[in-house]
C-alpha cells in the first residue's frame, strides 16, 4: 500500500464512499420515481447502451463528494472519464444497470472502488433493490450495511444458481453455449443486467457464480473485492489491464470450483489470493 494510505486513511475513504453511495443511490431512486415523461433525458451511447440525466448527475455528485474530502485522489468515471492517478484512484459507475433503471427494473446499483498501486483497497455498492450498501476493505471481510456476509458453500450443481452477464461486445453464440453447458449440469441461471449486483449476489451467498466475458473496470472492481472478501473466488485480468481495456470476470463459490474450471481455461485467468487483489 502506498505510504499515504495507511489503515486510517483507507477507513476514512471507505466511510465516505459508503455514505456517498447511499445518498446518491437514494437520490437516483427518488429521481426515477418522480420523473415525468422525458425527464430522464435518455441518450444512446450504442445499441442497448444508454446514459441518462441521472447517470450524469450521480457521477458528478460522487466526484464532488469524494474530491472535496480527498482532493489529491484521482477519479475515473464511466460517464465523465478520467485517468488513474499515480497514487490513489476512485473508479466509479454511477448507475450500473442503466437500462434496468430506465425501465423501472430495480436491479441496478451505484459502484465505487478505490485502487492504490496494483490493488483494489475499497469496494462499495449501493443495491437499489434492497436499499442496502455492500462494502469491503481489502483484508477486512465483506458487509451488507453492518452485517457480515459470506459466499455460498454449495457443492451439488443441481442445487446451484448462477448469474450470467452478456453484452453486445461479445458473442451471443458463446453465451448460449456456456449457458447450455451449465444448465445441463443441473444449475438454474439468471441474467440481471447489472454486473455490480450480480457480484454482490455471489458475495451474499444468493448465487454460486457471476460470469461475464467483458466488463469495464467501473463495472467490476468494487464487486470483485466484495465477493472475494466474502470468501468467493474471483478471477479476472490484472488491475492495470482492466483499467485500460476491461476484460472478463468469474466470481464463484469456492466449493463449486471444479464446475467452473472450464471458464477459467476459456478466459485464461486464475483466481487471485485476497492479499494480491
Amino acid at each position: 500500500m502506498p505510504p499515504q494510505f495507511d489503515p486510517s486513511a483507507i477507513h476514512a475513504r471507505a466511510e465516505a464512499a459508503i455514505r456517498i453511495a447511499r445518498q446518491v443511490g437514494r437520490e437516483a431512486t427518488r429521481f426515477r420515481q418522480e420523473a415525468k415523461a422525458g425527464a430522464l433525458h435518455v441518450e444512446n451511447k450504442g445499441l442497448q447502451d444508454f446514459v441518462t440525466a441521472a447517470d450524469r448527475q450521480a457521477e458528478q455528485a460522487i466526484r464532488d463528494g469524494l474530491l472535496v474530502l480527498f482532493p489529491d485522489d484521482a477519479v475515473m468515471g464511466e460517464e465523465s472519464g478520467g485517468q488513474s492517478g499515480a497514487a490513489g484512484t476512485w473508479v466509479v459507475d454511477p448507475i450500473d444497470g442503466t437500462t434496468n433503471y430506465i425501465r423501472g427494473f430495480r436491479h441496478w446499483g451505484v459502484s465505487i472502488a478505490f485502487v492504490a498501486g496494483d490493488r483494489i483497497e475499497i469496494g462499495v455498492i449501493y443495491d437499489a433493490a434492497q436499499d442496502k450498501v455492500f462494502h469491503a476493505i481489502r483484508g477486512g471481510g465483506a458487509f451488507k450495511d453492518d452485517e457480515e456476509i459470506y459466499a455460498a458453500v454449495t457443492t451439488d450443481p443441481s442445487r446451484g444458481m448462477i448469474i450470467l452477464g452478456h453484452s453486445r461486445r461479445t458473442s451471443f453464440d458463446d453465451y448460449q453455449a456456456i449457458s447450455r453447458r451449465l444448465y445441463e449440469r443441473g444449475m438454474d441461471y439468471r441474467r440481471m443486467g447489472a454486473a455490480a449486483i450480480g457480484l454482490v449476489r455471489v458475495a451474499e451467498g444468493v448465487a454460486d457464480l457471476y460470469y461475464e466475458r467483458h466488463l469495464n473496470a467501473w463495472d467490476v472492481l468494487a464487486g470483485a473485492l466484495i465477493a472475494q472478501e466474502a470468501g468467493a473466488k474471483v478471477a479476472m485480468p490484472r488491475l492495470s489491464d482492466l483499467l485500460d481495456d476491461g476484460g472478463p470476470v468469474i466470481a464463484y463459490s469456492a466449493t463449486m470450483e471444479n464446475e467452473f474450471a472450464f471458464l477459467l481455461d476459456l478466459e485464461g485467468v486464475a483466481p487471485a489470493d485476497a492479499s494480491s487483489r
